[in-house]
């Protein structure tokens, strides 16, 4: 049942996006657009409150459990960024917007940008440990956990793995091959874009 409705959200969340969108630039509809778009976090709580429930039922936690608080996590930390994405490709494409901005290549920039990145993986990861935290207390220590706790390792694992992603960016920046030429050296005419 919980897979079911995790399915179930994740397909509702691009149905609301869609529909959402294209009321704003099909049929200018912007402040209905709006609270379609506004609906979206109501699937994260339904969600909750179903995992909560099945657990109070007496349900032993497992791998599900565990699922729904991540998938609840990452909707929460990345679901807004993803509708900003959707909305500036919609616009662009049909309402004749400007071309959605690409995130920069090289140096600096690109440092900033995968920091950005991986602090939303972050939150999501963080609000995943929370809520199997919560889902941990919940059951009480004579509950089976373990594949709570399992779920609670994976996401400490992947904070990690964004920490180092980002960090890797910051300590060895990907430099720009038509940049200029080191000290020392003249560029040929061949090396110029």
């Amino acid at each position: 049942m919980i897979v079911t409705l995790i399915i179930i959200c994740e397909v509702g969340f691009w149905v609301l996006l869609g529909l959402g969108l294209s009321l704003r630039y099909f049929a200018g509809m912007r402040r209905t657009s709006v609270a379609v778009l506004l609906c979206e976090p109501l699937l994260e709580v339904l969600l909750l409150v179903v995992t909560a429930i099945d657990l109070k039922n007496g349900a032993e936690p497992d791998w599900k459990h565990g699922l729904a608080a991540v998938y609840i996590g990452f909707s929460v930390a990345l679901g807004p960024e993803l509708i900003r994405w959707a909305d500036a490709r919609f616009a662009h494409r049909f309402a004749d917007g400007p071309p959605p901005v690409r995130p920069p290549k090289y140096g600096k920039a690109r440092a900033v940008h995968e920091w950005k990145t991986a602090a939303r993986w972050i939150v999501a990861s963080a609000i995943a440990v929370v809520l199997l935290q919560a889902a941990v207390w919940y059951v009480g220590p004579e509950g089976e956990i373990g594949s709570l706790r399992m779920w609670q390792q994976k996401m400490i694992f992947l904070i990690g793995i964004n920490l180092v992603w980002a960090t890797s960016y910051t300590l060895f920046p990907k430099k720009d091959p038509g940049g200029p030429a080191p000290v020392g050296e003249s560029r040929s005419y061949s090396d110029t874009p």
